[in-house]
């Protein structure tokens, strides 16, 4: 048990069995939610399941994401929750993507918010000519004829990446999917033709973190 972690219990409905847990710091129910009896039995408060802090890691050579034009601030709050995961160094936002001034984006940053650096640019293929600049490489995450399995990426982290993310239903804009030295696309064996944005930018992440 990890000192100060939240604790928890379950609950159960004595009358429908209807089963949920509750956070034992905040109020919790006195009747079921369900079928509004009155038989609610709680089970042996638990610890919250904690995964062992490490020392923060950054990559390295260093790994950005350049958003541009992210409408969601549910998916930028967890793109930046990922983004302190993973150890990127910085999130590059660009056009009508929300920055964390957003009052809802912490929703879903849950305060990595405050962790993670970031820097707004009213112009996404400015900001991506200015990363190439700065000497990193532009990695896409994109379908179309370019792009390859990411999971046949076998080029060493020998530069500075920056992975580039695109509007949720328009993807990358073709000015700055040009200055990409690489497109990668993530494998789907459904009946639908892509990741929800912030899972695929979680995919991609972590495929450098843990893979190189």
């Amino acid at each position: 048990m990890v000192e100060g972690s939240p604790m928890f219990a379950v609950v159960v409905c004595g009358a429908c069995r209807f089963r949920f847990p509750i956070w034992l710091a905040r109020p919790h129910p006195t009747i079921c939610p369900h079928c509004q009896a009155a038989h609610l039995q709680l089970s042996t408060p638990y610890p919250a399941h904690q995964v062992a802090q490490a020392p923060p890691t950054p990559i390295q050579p260093p790994v950005v994401a350049l958003l541009d034009n992210i409408r969601s601030t549910h998916n930028v709050g967890s793109i930046f929750r990922t983004a302190d995961g993973a150890g990127l160094a910085h999130l590059h936002l660009s056009g009508i993507t929300p920055t964390p001034t957003h009052p809802k984006l912490a929703k879903t940053a849950l305060g990595a918010e405050g962790s993670v650096g970031w820097t707004y640019h009213l112009n996404g293929a400015d900001a991506a000519a200015a990363l190439l600049g700065q000497g990193y490489h532009l990695w896409g995450i994109e379908g179309g004829s370019r792009a390859q399995p990411i999971q046949q990426t076998s080029h060493p982290l020998l530069s500075p990446i920056a992975l580039v993310i695109g509007n949720e239903l328009a993807g990358i804009d073709p000015d700055i999917l040009a200055l990409c030295q690489q497109v990668w696309s993530i494998p789907m064996r459904g009946v639908k033709r892509s990741l929800n944005v912030a899972v695929a930018f979680g995919v991609a992440a972590y495929w450098l973190m843990l893979g190189k």
